[in-house]
């Protein structure tokens, strides 16, 4: 029952990431709601990087602890985090009951995706099925960092967001090291001191919010094409 015989270095880094994800929720509650933002941009860091480093050492984890240990993680970063930041970001705009509705949407949903990714993660290798839990982190901080917040706009995002999290849909992986490459580029880009990212970050922080946008939306509507459009039997 020894804690160090289950963990690994990997494990430090999904320590880092809930522990980026507790401190977003901090800087939410004092109203530094930039600082909060970037915390879950950090988070997302971490963890892209506990599962590269558990493949570099090949970690054997046949008790699941360091997929528990991601999943606890991600509730904290990118599900309970985002909800505050969005519950306080709208508050303040004189929203009430509705933000807390929204809120507690997307802890529920990623609740629901996360435990459903714990029973199916074998089936699948190459496919998330449902919106990965991250992008709940990065779609909601690279919007409220990129000038374009606005709070209506927030509500609905993270609505379709929720929803997508649950869904059927098939999103891919990522694999690619070039995309990979240059979406941590433009992440790292976004945790510029607030001094620089006016001149410098600004870009980077927009593009990165269209990006993630676009995988967010893509997948459902190339599936509901072919589903309504495409799926009559086939003539010869």
């Amino acid at each position: 029952m020894n804690i160090r015989s289950y963990t690994s270095i990997a494990d430090l880094f999904s320590i880092a990431n809930a522990s980026s994800g507790f401190l977003s929720i901090l800087m939410a509650s004092m109203g530094n709601l930039v600082f909060a933002a970037k915390f879950m941009l950090i988070a997302v860091i971490f963890d892209s990087v506990d599962g590269w480093v558990a493949r570099k050492i090949d970690r054997e984890d046949e008790c699941g602890f360091g997929r528990n240990m991601d999943s606890l993680s991600d509730i904290v970063s990118f599900g309970v985090a985002p909800a505050m930041l969005l519950y306080i970001s709208c508050m303040q705009y004189g929203i009430t009951y509705f933000n807390v509705a929204v809120a507690l949407l997307v802890v529920i949903c990623g609740i629901l995706r996360l435990s459903r990714f714990n029973v199916t993660a074998d089936l699948y290798k190459d496919k998330f099925i449902g919106l990965p839990i991250p992008t709940a982190a990065l779609i909601l901080g690279t919007f409220y960092l990129s000038g374009f917040f606005t709070e209506y706009l927030a509500l609905i995002i993270m609505i379709l967001v929720s929803l997508l999290m649950i869904s059927t849909f098939k999103y891919p992986k990522i694999k690619d090291t070039r995309i990979l490459f240059v979406g941590g580029i433009l992440l790292l880009a976004t945790l510029l001191p607030q001094k620089i990212i006016s001149y410098v970050a600004s870009f980077p922080v927009k593009l990165l919010f269209v990006i993630v946008l676009l995988y967010l939306l893509a997948v459902p509507i190339i599936e509901l094409y072919i589903r309504f459009f495409r799926s009559g039997p086939n003539v010869r």
